[in-house]
């Protein structure tokens, strides 16, 4: 077998616990699936796909040891997520009861912008520096230094398509005319337990410590 496929056979098996562990990724597309419908969901899906070729890249460039080296940057990458996982939470403890009765193709243009979707997404991988961490021990364990750069991002590219195939699979379950009937009288508790936990995951965020 070629030594590429073995690495990124390597890569695969370790990402795969990473893709379907609990965390502000997979109750962002739980959120948007229940309250926003299918289509903003996938987009989400699609913002937090992209954002992770943001981390691997910033980590094949060398940058992503800076940062993990650097209690400043650390911080300020942390804090900024913090802020922001607390700002999603809270807005989503003060949301109303939502009309489920859309379209499960999610086409209500008015209640929230593709682009908006996308950002949401996006923010929540983007903003938090745990993959910092995550990719660089990966890399360095599983990857070759030898291996070319163009390949590296070849990793990369196959980890974001399977990360956004997974949440596409997600939102498309949490979309289903029975899911949406069961939850259709219960928005406001969604709201609320999803907003515990993006609360709950800023304030593990916050105490989180560089390593």
């Amino acid at each position: 077998m070629h030594p590429y496929l073995v690495e990124l056979a390597s890569l695969m098996a370790i990402f795969s616990f990473a893709i379907v562990s609990p965390g502000a990724d997979l109750a962002m597309v739980m959120r948007q699936s229940l309250v926003h419908g299918r289509r903003q969901a996938i987009i989400t899906s699609f913002g937090i796909g992209t954002s992770l070729m943001f981390h691997v890249t910033y980590t094949i460039l060398g940058l992503g040891l800076i940062i993990s080296q650097s209690i400043t940057l650390f911080n300020i990458v942390k804090w900024c997520g913090v802020a922001y996982l607390l700002y999603i939470g809270i807005k989503a403890l003060r949301a109303g009861k939502a009309d489920l009765s859309v379209q499960v193709d999610g086409a209500d243009p008015s209640r929230q912008s593709g682009l908006r979707a996308y950002g949401l997404g996006f923010a929540a991988n983007a903003l938090n520096p745990k993959p910092v961490f995550f990719f660089l021990s990966i890399f360095s364990t599983a990857v070759s230094a030898h291996t070319p750069m163009l390949v590296k991002f070849g990793y990369g590219l196959v980890m974001a398509s399977c990360l956004i195939a997974w949440f596409v699979g997600v939102s498309i379950f949490m979309t289903t005319p029975r899911m949406r009937a069961a939850f259709s009288r219960a928005s406001q508790w969604i709201d609320r337990a999803s907003g515990l936990v993006f609360i709950a995951l800023g304030l593990k965020l916050a105490v989180q410590k560089a390593s």
